[in-house]
């Protein structure tokens, strides 16, 4: 019989904490709670979790400063963010700093728990085996391991977020096939929302600004004009 995963939720409002430690459990989730940043650092130390739901403004160590040093731990552990600060810079940084996902503050708690199950999905299938023994990918340059989430472009390291990579694996897993934006959203997010499509633009912009000489003609992860995108399984022209 498969455990049941483990969810750490760092949060100091504890109606907030509450409802979500009943909505996870109800689906099956062992969930342990901390109302303060030094104990969820201390427990997300201890421990290996499946899911990390992090507040922002703590007591203690802020929701930043936990993202950073669980992402410079061995271990991966997937990153949702839920926070009162809406402004598009703390976003940024949040997912930056290696979060998978950002929740803005009053959000519904409905749709954290499917964003918590389709970040439990995509790292499920990220751990089974694809193409080679461990699922590492090499195409036209780029080179992903989806166990250490390590990747390259002609041999050069890149710094990827966690989004970023499992983008970019996606891309590089489908050669040649065209997504479009909603259907980019429903495989690498997890989930479909209308208005949700420029996230999807954006993350496309941010990764070939990393594995293209020229982002402005892109030959690896290329625009099909009224239909999405596509990754080249082969060099392709500047377009």
């Amino acid at each position: 019989m498969d455990q049941p995963k483990r969810i750490l939720i760092v949060e100091d409002d504890m109606p907030i904490a509450d409802l979500l430690r009943l909505h996870l459990q109800d689906e099956g989730y062992q969930v342990t709670h901390c109302a303060d940043g030094n104990e969820g650092l201390a427990q997300l130390r201890a421990g290996r979790w499946d899911a990390l739901i992090l507040d922002l403004m703590l007591p203690g160590v802020d929701g930043l400063e936990i993202c950073r040093q669980a992402r410079a731990m061995p271990t991966y552990t997937p990153i949702i963010i839920t926070s009162a600060r809406s402004s598009e810079v703390h976003r940024i940084l949040g997912l930056e700093l290696g979060a998978d996902d950002y929740l803005v503050k009053p959000f519904s708690v409905l749709e954290l728990v499917a964003r918590v199950k389709a970040l439990l999905r995509r790292a499920a299938a990220m751990a089974k085996p694809g193409r080679g023994d461990n699922g590492a990918l090499a195409l036209n340059g780029v080179a992903l391991d989806p166990i250490t989430r390590q990747a390259s472009a002609d041999g050069k390291p890149l710094e990827l977020t966690p989004r970023e990579f499992d983008l970019l694996y996606f891309f590089v897993h489908h050669p040649d096939k065209v997504f479009s934006r909603l259907e980019l959203l429903n495989q690498v997010w997890g989930y479909q929302h209308d208005g949700y499509e420029h996230t999807v633009n954006t993350h496309i912009n941010r990764l070939r600004a990393k594995i293209e000489a020229d982002p402005a003609q892109p030959v690896r992860i290329l625009t099909v004009w009224g239909k999405g995108y596509r990754f080249a399984g082969t060099a392709a022209e500047p377009s």
